[in-house]
Parts: structure tokens; sequence; C-alpha cells
């Protein structure tokens, strides 16, 4: 690689390769990971994959029918559509056994959130034998609708954009197709904009899904993975991760593991973590600026979104809840720099 190439928004600590110890690290921590449970099974996967599918027929029947009762000619009806699209830790490829689907349904311009998602597909929900525990959330920050399809926890989101039909390659991240939209549109759209931009813009995807993996599992073991509580959510520890993957490009996770709690020791927060330079973007939308903000002067831990509209993912963070976090990483950094890798790994993770 080139030493003038860039992952972000400057060059790399270092462009290093792995090391034969390096590698034979990385083959333990693989197995590590496996012996701990963190991996979903095959048989899984294929289910998860099966019920995404299903939910993706069922709304594409959904909208062919609203197209119907709304008089639209009969070849309207027969090009409308929906798509399902995913997003978070099932969209990076790094969720584990158990874990629930995030999942947006993208539909034509017609098709309203208020009435449409919220009534008359609900109700087509609640009458699948397959759906249980339906909960719809109209007023969340991000209206959702949360049911279990085949045992399957879901999330489901709703964008309607300006297009009359949904081709099933839609690509979101055109902003012609998304032309007069609300900002729950917006917030809606923005999980799949994420996802794909840090897949986008980390340099190696399968290196970047493991390290994740372990960063996770030693947050939820210190009791510090969580949103709600003022810690750090599964998007934020995303972001972390991919930025020390930048960093750097040419490291394996048995690498990216330490040079984690290195760089986090060191950061000077609230020195923004991005993954790319912040997109102002066309429709208007507030973007995370401090110097035209004042709500934004006051984040302490900003960690910013690679796609628009470019905010701080992190703004529950406290005072109180960064000094817990910054004494963890400081213990998982000190912890890799007197052991050898992998016993550091299982050390920190205890």
């Amino acid at each position: 690689m080139s030493g003038s190439l860039r992952y972000g928004i400057n060059r790399p600590i270092s462009i290093a390769w792995p090391t034969e110890a390096d590698r034979q690290r990385n083959i333990e921590l693989e197995k590590f990971l496996i012996d701990s449970s963190l991996y979903p099974s095959k048989e899984e996967d294929a289910e998860r994959e099966k019920v995404t599918e299903y939910l993706d027929l069922i709304v594409k029947a959904w909208v062919k029918q609203l197209t119907c009762l709304r008089g639209y000619t009969d070849q309207m009806v027969e090009d409308a559509n929906a798509v399902i699209l995913t997003f978070g830790s099932y969209r990076l490829g790094a969720h584990g056994p158990g874990a629930d689907i995030d999942a947006l349904c993208v539909g034509p311009s017609y098709v309203s959130r208020e009435e449409d998602f919220f009534i008359i597909l609900h109700d087509i929900l609640a009458e699948m034998e397959e759906v249980s525990e339906l909960q719809p959330i109209p007023d969340a920050h991000v209206p959702v609708m949360k049911f279990k399809f085949q045992g399957i926890s879901i999330d489901l989101l709703y964008a309607s954009i300006s297009l009359l039909v949904v081709p099933e390659d839609i690509d979101i991240s055109h902003i012609s197709v998304l032309n007069v939209i609300d900002k729950q549109t917006v917030q809606s759209l923005n999980g799949c904009w994420v996802a794909d931009q840090i897949l986008k813009h980390v340099p190696n995807v399968e290196n970047f899904r493991t390290t994740l993996r372990c960063l996770k599992f030693w947050a939820k073991r210190r009791g510090i993975y969580s949103n709600a509580n003022g810690f750090l959510g599964g998007v934020n520890w995303a972001l972390l991760v991919a930025r020390v993957c930048q960093l750097y490009p040419n490291a394996i996770p048995s690498m990216l593991v330490s040079r984690f709690f290195r760089v986090y020791t060191q950061w000077r927060w609230p020195n923004p973590v991005m993954m790319c330079p912040i997109e102002m973007g066309e429709l208007g939308f507030s973007v995370w600026d401090p110097r035209k903000n004042p709500k934004d002067r006051s984040h302490r831990m900003p960690i910013i979104t690679p796609a628009y509209h470019c905010m701080n993912s992190s703004y529950k963070v406290s005072l109180g809840t960064l000094q817990v976090m910054t004494e963890q990483f400081q213990c998982g950094n000190r912890i890799c720099e007197v052991r050898a890798y992998f016993v550091s790994f299982t050390s920190i993770a205890a």
C-alpha cells in the first residue's frame, strides 16, 4: 500500500503488516471467540435470512394492496413495490446468537407512515400467527414497529421516498430519491446509511467484524455497553472500531484490539472521532457543528456518524460515564502492554 494513501480524514498511524506471531495470536483469538459462543450458528443465520425474505414479501404484498385500493392503474399495481433493507449489527455482520434484526421498509411516495404503516401494515402483521409481541411506537424519536417473527425479534422502521415505484435494487444514498422528506424519514434512513458507509470506509471488512465482536464482548463484560445509561451502544462501538481500522489499515484483529486501547487511552476528548469529513448535504437538516450549534459544544465524547445528516451518535455520554470508560480503556491498554495479546484479551474480558 502506498504511504500516501489515506483512510478517513488523515493518513494511517502505521501501515505495518502482521508478523507470524500476530497471525498465530489471531488464530488463538478466533478460537476464543468461537469457544465464547459469540458467533450465531449457520442454522440460526439461515433462519434470520429466511425471516428477512418473508418480511420482504409481506411488505411487497401490502404496497400492492394499497395501490389497488387507491384506484391506480393495473400497470401501477403490477409495478408497485417496497423493499426491506437491514442495518445495525446484522447488516454489519457482527451480530451474535439471539440478536435482533434492525430493518427498514422503503416504500413509495403515496404510502404513509402514520396511517398505512402504523395502522394497515400493523393490522396485517397482527393477524399472522408467526407474529407475536407486536408493539407499534409511532411517537419514538425514530418511529418503529417492534415484534417477533417466528421467535426472532425485529425492529422495523419505515421510509417513504419521492418515487412512485421503488426499484428492487434501490440505492438510498442517491439524493434524487430523497426530495421533500421529513426529519423522521431522514432518521429512519440514517441507520442504513451509516452501516453502508462503515463497510465502505474500512480497509478490510472481515478484520473490522472480528475486532468489533471482541470489543463489544469486552464492553459488555466491563459494564459499559449501554447507550441508555450514558455509555456506548452498538453503532458507537462500531464507529470507534472502524476508525482504528482506518488508522492501522494492514493490521489484523490480534493487532487491532490492542491498538484500540492505545488510541482511545490517548484520545483527547472532546475532539470528535470521524471516519470521513462531515457532509453538509442539500436537504437543509442540521449537522454536528460545535462552531454553529451551542448544544454541540457540550458533548463530552463526540462520535460522528459518517453519513448525512452527520451527527453525534454518543450525545448521551456524561462527564461521569466518560470517566468510567476512559478508566476501562486505560486498564485494557495496561494489560495489553505487559502481556501477550491472547492472554490479555481473555484477562480484560474476564
